[in-house]
């Protein structure tokens, strides 16, 4: 039995070393992501993630060259406390240490047998002398990125060190109302939730009653109409936009939460009602012919048994439709613009041209996939189930 149970699992351990390593594909990734968007922009901008549990910059060299004297903690010396931010503060540069490190203290060389550091290990101690006297000592983790994403904070510090030294953070008022800035992650995420929502409610509502009339009224054309639909979904959106844009146009729906709406309803649809209507048409149909002869109307039979039998289902929608929306750029580029930013709008503002402010891209990058995640692990029960019924019986 020993020997059964060990050959099946040389048997499957290919595929589990393959499944290791899709995980790790996706989560290596999104540690990286979350790691960086913790940390301070000094420390981003040096290291990489991968060291946010190493030694602080310049220890290992304070090792080597100074704490056999000022100790490990640089306080060995009271006349040269290096724990001082005023005797630290003689030296905030590499050139100026090298040059004290090269006199003479009591006519012997001040450190003694070990050679002089160069250039790059100097810089390193001035920066570890720094961190120890408490004059630059980041910390290792700070949210203040997600503050300056949602804010939409552009400048040389923080949002908050600004609003602490009554600078007002440039043109931002210090207060809850900088969360509507239009620069920030807070205002476009907003904007994605009232796009996000209705456009998630909407087709869903429209299909459920569409996929009762598929599954349980009788009338002429039915097959047909049920096949058109079908083969919408092959139509990809990007053949329509400019024709409905100009149809708005005309109706005065460009630049309106109404145009997104309909858009992503139209075209959210089809897929919604083939996956209902599969799962509805599923259903024992001894239930609703019970339903019929004890006088059930079809709006009881929809609310009272369809609707909540379709829990599966419904949830198995929302999970893509809302992904599907919340993730979009084109529809909301093309109907919404620059003037009403959603999330995948405003991430590429984080941004500049030169390449700067790119710690607050990761910040902005965690704060957009986060309701997604929190959807998808409050609706995963009914997933699979409402994936598996929408391909049986079709």
């Amino acid at each position: 039995m020993n020997i059964e149970r060990l050959t099946n699992w040389f048997r499957h351990l290919p595929t589990h070393i393959v499944l290791i390593l899709l995980c790790a594909l996706w989560l290596v990734p999104t540690l990286g992501l979350l790691v960086t968007s913790l940390r301070p922009v000094q420390a981003v901008n040096v290291t990489g993630w991968w060291t946010v549990l190493s030694p602080p910059i310049g220890s290992s060299e304070y090792a080597q060259q100074c704490s056999t004297c000022h100790g490990e903690e640089g306080d060995a010396i009271p006349d040269a406390d290096l724990t001082d931010p005023e005797v630290v503060g003689d030296y905030p540069r590499s050139t100026q240490l090298l040059a004290m490190l090269e006199k003479e203290i009591d006519g012997q060389p001040h450190l003694e047998d070990n050679p002089l550091p160069d250039a790059q290990q100097a810089a390193n101690i001035a920066v570890y002398l720094k961190r120890i006297s408490g004059i630059d000592a980041p910390p290792r983790f700070t949210a203040n990125n997600y503050i300056d994403a949602l804010m939409g904070y552009r400048g040389k510090r923080t949002y908050l060190e600004d609003c602490a030294t009554g600078e007002q953070a440039l043109d931002l008022n210090c207060n809850i109302s900088d969360l509507l800035n239009p620069r920030g992650m807070g205002r476009a995420m907003l904007n994605s939730l009232l796009v996000t929502i209705p456009a998630t409610i909407l087709p869903i509502l429209f299909a459920a009653f569409a996929a009762y009339s598929f599954a349980w009224l009788d009338f002429r054309g039915r097959q047909f109409l049920f096949a058109l639909l079908v083969g919408l979904q092959v139509v990809p959106l990007q053949m329509t936009l400019i024709p409905i844009s100009r149809l708005y146009a005309q109706l005065g729906l460009n630049g309106t939460f109404w145009g997104v709406w309909l858009f992503h309803t139209g075209f959210g649809m089809p897929y919604a009602i083939y996956l209902m209507r599969n799962f509805l048409g599923s259903l024992p149909r001894d239930l609703f012919e019970s339903a019929y002869l004890d006088g059930a109307s079809h709006w009881t039979a929809f609310t009272r048994l369809a609707i909540p039998l379709a829990t599966p289902a419904i949830a198995s929608l929302a999970i893509f439709q809302f992904l599907w929306v919340w993730n979009d750029l084109l529809v909301a580029l093309v109907f919404l613009g620059g003037t009403t930013p959603v999330l995948t709008y405003q991430i590429s503002n984080m941004v500049t041209s030169l390449g700067a402010g790119w710690h607050l891209l990761t910040a902005a990058a965690f704060l957009s996939f986060l309701l997604p995640m929190i959807v998808f692990f409050a609706l995963q029960r009914f997933f699979v189930r409402g994936m598996l019924a929408g391909a049986v019986k079709g």
